[in-house]
């Protein structure tokens, strides 16, 4: 292993990491792993190598990536239209049994088979693609984190913007670096209340995500919410109107929540989960809780063409962004990011444009 941390680009020595009496304390994420000599922490990403700290797949992106609008992450608020050069890689910090990734998130790393894009080579296929910016999504991006700060000190370079989908469960630390080296907007995974979470995704502590998501937001980074609804995990209408005024509470009620259709995946069927998609019914009603706890913009995904996917004014109701798919189809915010018809100030970061063919 020693010549190939000198030689292999995908090892490379950890940003955050302190050295203990008998072994490494990893501080990129919140499960803090205490890492033997010669071994793994709980995502297997990051070794412990002769005292030090390394993670095992930087750069390891060249078999996942992909040019995707940002309506599929999903971002609705933010530059609305556009495209991100989107990339991920292996393994996962957490151990969600629906996982719809799981072939990426439940693999760790191999180096030998690492499949290596230099930084410099990232943005430049965001030019050749003619993307407006960068994402780190597919797993959890955090596990790149040495990556997505080089990647976004380029992309800032260049004019790009930078986004992450992620479970939101870095340290402090990590999330601090993430905004000096310029993430402009999250879209951060609140998969249930306390319970749940705590339950279902290995020991999680969903206080620290919420953490993350307030501190991000007093950052200046965009944020917007996603739930994936499940039946028999984070349903119930009690647990829905805690996401739902939390999010009004700590992060604004402008803060759009995405709340999504499931569909079976993983070890979901094993462990009894349930076993179709998630009725159309039950998202609505999610919407509904998003409404009367006092959201201005709550999302039905995954469900094409559906009149809750569209951005409404939320004074007058006016449809302000209609959507297919992936697609914005009608965009009618005014220059200056009002409603036409009322005034009212819309949220939205960056330019909106309509976008009538996607790139997958």
């Amino acid at each position: 292993m020693g010549s190939m941390k000198l030689t292999n680009p995908c090892i490379k020595e950890a940003l955050l990491y302190k050295k203990l009496d008998s072994g490494v304390r990893c501080e990129t994420c919140e499960r803090l792993c205490k890492i033997a000599p010669d071994k793994l922490g709980f995502c297997k990403t990051r070794k412990n190598i002769d005292g030090k700290l390394y993670t095992l797949e930087y750069g390891d992106v060249g078999s996942f990536i992909s040019a995707n609008p940002m309506e599929k992450k999903p971002f609705y608020h933010f530059w609305p239209g556009s495209f991100a050069l989107t990339v991920g890689t292996w393994s996962c910090n957490f151990r969600c049994p629906w996982c719809q990734n799981y072939h990426m998130s439940t693999r760790p790393p191999d180096p030998e088979r690492c499949n290596y894009l230099s930084p410099e080579d990232f943005i430049g296929l965001v030019k050749a693609y003619d993307c407006q910016g960068t994402s780190i999504s597919f797993n959890e991006p955090t596990l790149l984190l040495e990556y997505s700060l080089d990647v976004f000190d380029l992309a800032k370079e260049e004019g790009f913007y930078n986004t992450y989908v992620t479970n939101g469960y870095m340290t402090p630390k990590a999330l601090k670096l993430l905004i000096e080296h310029g993430l402009d907007a999250m879209n951060i995974d609140i998969k249930g209340d306390d319970e749940a979470v705590r339950e279902y995704c290995g020991g999680v502590d969903v206080n620290k995500i919420w953490r993350n998501a307030s501190q991000a937001k007093k950052q200046g980074v965009w944020v917007e919410i996603t739930t994936l609804i499940i039946p028999g995990v984070n349903e119930d209408e009690e647990c829905l109107r805690s996401i739902a005024s939390r999010i009004r509470r700590e992060l604004g009620e402008s803060t759009p929540w995405h709340v999504t259709q499931y569909y079976p995946a993983y070890k979901a069927i094993e462990i009894g989960l349930f076993r179709g998609r998630t009725p159309v019914e039950l998202l609505e009603r999610a919407w509904h809780i998003g409404k009367e706890e006092g959201l201005n913009y709550v999302y039905v995904g995954n469900v094409p063409d559906h009149r809750y996917d569209n951005t409404y004014c939320p004074n007058c109701n006016e449809p302000l962004i209609e959507r297919s798919i992936f697609d914005v189809v009608s965009y009618r915010i005014t220059e200056d990011k009002k409603c036409p018809i009322c005034g009212e100030s819309i949220p939205i970061i960056g330019e909106g444009k309509e976008r009538i063919t996607s790139v997958f």
